[in-house]
């Protein structure tokens, strides 16, 4: 017997005979509560030793019950009372703070001087102008739509990215689509599809079409081409978006765990109760690049000319130059591209795929930005940037590297009052935004939730304008990604995005060498997304270009 399994004994001995003695002697209440408190210390102990399906219970019986106390309020321990205000992943308690702030419209100001180590490695920062202006209001929204397009959507550099009913609540959904009715942003549905939460309100919507092509599937699972039409007719409904992959979990379906699944999410998805909802790894509709494209001229047709693009976490780049083929041999473009980073969040994910998968946000669009001027394309494609935004300094840097609007989630959420509890995936959030318990779910109400959105939204966005002003730019579109600059190792600071030669218009397709970009436009093909040929994918060094 073990240290502790002996210990147990003899104080399970010793406890009950003296609490029965003392019982003999003074017959009361307390005498017999300690009794009965020890009597079943012994059966619990008894209980540990002998049938417990836990080591520690095992070895140390009834004590071991302590741990697992402590250990239920860890989380929130670290969060209140260890962590200071820039250690937190994902989102520290300076950035949380500042979302707070600003979606109560209350001061969001510091005091005494920055607490960031401005020396740290990757560190990012700005190079300021000693002639700051002012932002002109005609630049502070973007056009969304390409050439092919009926009908272009001047969208708000910030909005709402894509969260679906069923990750959500429906309170938490008409919070945020009342907010960004309010401020004049658009709310992305994420791929649960269209509900009548997203279309109460009429805050302007972008449908996102996932794998799982909810709210637009015949029972057996594919894509109806009817229900569409009907549905992208809506006059809320501004953008088509087919959902590749997430940053979060790229190369993963979407996962609503079955506890989430009620029966009105069952009915306006097609799918059963009995079992977790996850979407396919690939979309049926896109499994090849000039698939894609077509299937983007199909939602246009069928939508009466609205915008339509599609959303991925990127990987390997020569599958994105795979696309750029296909568009310039089939002729078909999309009229915006959303660009997700590895640093993304989710409801549910496999921890790999969160922790080792997907390039991150700001990798991505500068890659897909010279891509898209590579092959002479890029002033026909918008760029939508998602991934982690939380501050104007967030959304700035997005814009310089190559995007022309972006997309928050989770700092949205926090508008709402999420509290960065993590406990998504469990049905028990909380704040009654990430779940589908009715009685959490009251807990938001609907008008004064939608306030802080459109607060933050005006915030971060008056913020990021103050921001750009301070570097001497009138236009959010001449922002260049050299303007923002990331600490080397060795103290210098160097420009975002040198380690990869940024192109000239059409210079692709020039047929001359150019590092990395010739062996992944050699690797690309239209007419698949990936092949495995050994002369061709020897690993490569990306070796920065100093021309």
């Amino acid at each position: 017997m073990t240290i502790m399994q002996k210990t147990y004994w003899l104080i399970l001995t010793l406890g009950n005979a003296t609490t029965f003695f003392l019982w003999q002697q003074h017959p009361d209440d307390l005498t017999l509560s300690l009794f009965i408190f020890t009597l079943l210390y012994s059966a619990i102990g008894f209980f540990d030793i002998f049938f417990s399906k836990r080591n520690l219970n095992r070895l140390y019986p009834v004590v071991a019950y302590i741990r697992y106390f402590l250990e239920s309020f860890r989380v929130e321990i670290q969060q209140y009372f260890i962590a200071n205000d820039t250690e937190e992943k994902p989102f520290n308690r300076e950035q949380r703070s500042l979302v707070y702030q600003r979606s109560k419209s209350v001061r969001d100001t510091i005091a005494f001087g920055t607490q960031r180590d401005l020396l740290e490695e990757n560190y990012l920062s700005l190079w300021h102008s000693l002639a700051p202006c002012d932002v002109k209001e005609e630049y502070k929204r973007t056009l969304i739509g390409g050439p092919d397009c009926k009908q272009p959507y001047s969208a708000s550099r910030l909005n709402i990215s894509a969260m679906s009913f069923g990750s959500l609540s429906k309170n938490a959904i008409e919070a945020l689509n009342l907010g960004a009715h309010k401020g004049s942003f658009y709310h992305n549905t994420g791929e649960g599809g269209l509900s009548p939460y997203h279309l109460k309100h009429g805050g302007d919507i972008v449908w996102q079409i996932g794998s799982g092509l909810f709210s637009c599937r015949t029972q057996d699972g594919d894509f109806d081409h009817e229900v569409f039409r009907t549905k992208s007719a809506l006059p809320q409904v501004k953008m088509i978006e087919i959902k590749l992959s997430q940053g979060a979990k790229p190369g993963h379906g979407g996962v609503l765990p079955k506890a989430k699944i009620t029966d009105e999410i069952a009915r306006i998805r097609l799918v059963n109760q009995d079992k977790d909802c996850i979407s396919p790894a690939a979309h049926p509709k896109c499994k090849t690049p000039k698939e894609l494209l077509n299937f983007v001229a199909e939602l246009r047709e069928l939508s009466q000319g609205k915008p339509v693009g599609f959303k991925l976490c990127l990987g390997n780049p020569a599958e994105f130059l795979a696309i750029c083929k296909a568009m310039l041999e089939l002729d078909i473009y999309p009229d915006f591209i959303t660009v997700d980073g590895a640093e993304g969040g989710t409801g549910a994910a496999p921890v790999e795929f969160s922790n080792r998968l997907g390039m991150t946000c700001l990798e991505s669009v500068y890659l897909i930005h010279n891509a898209l001027i590579g092959v002479g394309i890029r002033d026909r494609i918008s760029i939508i940037a998602s991934g982690k935004t939380a501050s104007a300094f967030d959304l700035l840097a997005k814009l310089a590297i190559g995007a022309d609007a972006v997309n928050a989630a989770r700092t949205m959420m926090m508008a709402l009052g999420c509290i960065q509890s993590r406990s998504c995936n469990t049905n028990e959030c909380p704040t009654g935004i990430a779940t589908q318990d009715p009685a959490r779910a009251k807990a938001i109400d609907v008008e004064s939730k939608s306030e802080r959105v459109k607060n933050f939204h005006k915030n971060t966005l008056h913020a990021f304008y103050e921001l750009l002003g301070s570097m001497g730019l009138d236009d959010p579109d001449k922002l260049l990604p050299q303007m923002v600059k990331r600490r080397t190792p060795y103290g210098l600071l160097m420009s975002v995005g040198s380690l990869i030669k940024p192109l000239r218009k059409g210079e692709i397709l020039e047929d001359r060498p150019l590092g990395n970009w010739s062996i992944w436009w050699q690797q690309a093909s239209s007419e698949h997304f990936y092949v495995y040929d050994e002369t061709i994918l020897k690993p490569q060094e990306l070796v920065r270009d100093n021309t």
